[in-house]
């Protein structure tokens, strides 16, 4: 049985040249470190590499004594981004294709979350992550918006990113690996990160102003990650009916993502990052499972309902939405299909996340 990592905001002070730094020095550090982490993961094609690395780069210097904090106005503000990113993405043909579908889309939908809540019920029950954090961890929904749910109900937001970002790129890989190998298909590479793209300026200053209303009305209503749900919602309604163009440069989400992956990895001490490596291996097979289980919905789909097997296998893979997305866009499969379930996938974990944790807190504690 594994002990419990220490509550969040106890940081282990280990002494080192870090630690007497000046602060401006160290942010300087972190940045640098940070940059670099994601010049070398993006080369590499990995998943998510705009905050996982500043994610491990917080992570390297907490872990060795920089004592740094982030202020909660831009991390904030970065949560309001990272709603109006998914207001984004949820436009009229998916949800189309849902109302011409929907008992499949929901019968694939509710039997993932049923297996993703019966993984985290089980590694809560054995106690391998403290409280609800293993079931926010397991979640198959949107890694960062799943860690701000997590953060907002309690659990530890640190090990649930350690889960979360564990997937995606497990859960990646191993979509990209099917099409290639199973399916013979090449070419499904990550487009290279363009940060200064050409955009209207005037819709940039809408967006921004819109995402900064919406996220305060979030804050003063009290919504449990409300500065990340009521601007998603909110710009996702004005978007559907073409009331306002969702204008987000990439530098202006970068540093989004850096944000969040600060707050997350300067949050790290060594005796959680030990708990964390200690428990990999079981999350490791609550992956393979949920990864497998995908796969056996793919082939029911396939065999059932006259769908292509790639189509499927994509459409059922449990997370990974941008990199699913990619190989689908490069592949010959139904892409309206495989985004409209990946995204009722999301927006149900969104909407049953919360009680589902509820849920289960209550039967950890019978």
């Amino acid at each position: 049985m594994a002990a419990n990592p220490p509550p969040a905001g106890t940081p282990e002070h280990m002494p080192s040249f870090l630690t007497a730094l000046p602060k401006p020095l160290k942010w300087v550090l972190l940045i640098a470190l940070s940059t670099l982490l994601v010049a070398g993961m993006e080369y590499v094609r990995m998943p998510a590499a705009l905050l996982l690395g500043p994610m491990i780069a917080g992570l390297l210097l907490a872990t060795n004594g920089a004592q740094l904090t982030l202020p909660r106005l831009p991390y904030t503000a970065a949560q309001a981004l990272i709603g109006c990113v998914i207001a984004s993405s949820l436009d009229k043909h998916i949800m189309m294709r849902f109302l011409e579908e929907w008992p499949l889309f929901l019968g694939a939908v509710l039997a993932i979350v049923a297996m993703s809540s019966l993984l985290g019920y089980i590694m809560a029950r054995r106690q391998i992550f403290p409280g609800t954090t293993a079931v926010w961890g397991t979640s198959a929904g949107g890694a960062s918006a799943m860690i701000l749910m997590a953060e907002a109900h309690g659990a530890d937001a640190r090990l649930v990113a350690f889960m979360q970002y564990f997937r995606v790129v497990c859960v990646a890989s191993a979509a990209a690996g099917v099409a290639a190998y199973m399916f013979n298909v090449s070419g499904a590479q990550h487009p290279p990160l363009v940060f200064f793209p050409p955009f209207d300026w005037v819709d940039l200053i809408k967006t921004l102003l819109l995402t900064a209303i919406a996220s305060y009305i979030g804050k003063v209503l009290k919504i449990p990650a409300g500065t990340m749900i009521v601007p998603m919602l909110s710009l996702a309604v004005l978007h559907a009916f073409d009331l306002v163009n969702i204008v987000l440069p990439l530098w202006l989400m970068a540093m989004a993502y850096a944000v969040i992956g600060w707050r997350i990895g300067l949050a790290f001490t060594r005796r959680l990052l030990r708990h964390a490596a200690k428990a990999a291996p079981q999350v490791a097979l609550s992956i393979f499972i949920l990864i497998a289980f995908g796969g056996c919905l793919a082939y029911l789909l396939t065999t059932t309902m006259d769908i292509d097997p790639l189509t499927a296998y994509l459409a059922t893979s449990p997370g990974g939405l941008d990199s699913v997305a990619i190989i689908a866009a490069t592949t010959h499969v139904d892409m309206p299909f495989v985004m409209a379930l990946q995204t009722v996938r999301f927006l149900v974990i969104l909407a049953l996340g919360p009680h589902i944790s509820r849920f289960i807190a209550k039967k950890i504690k019978v």
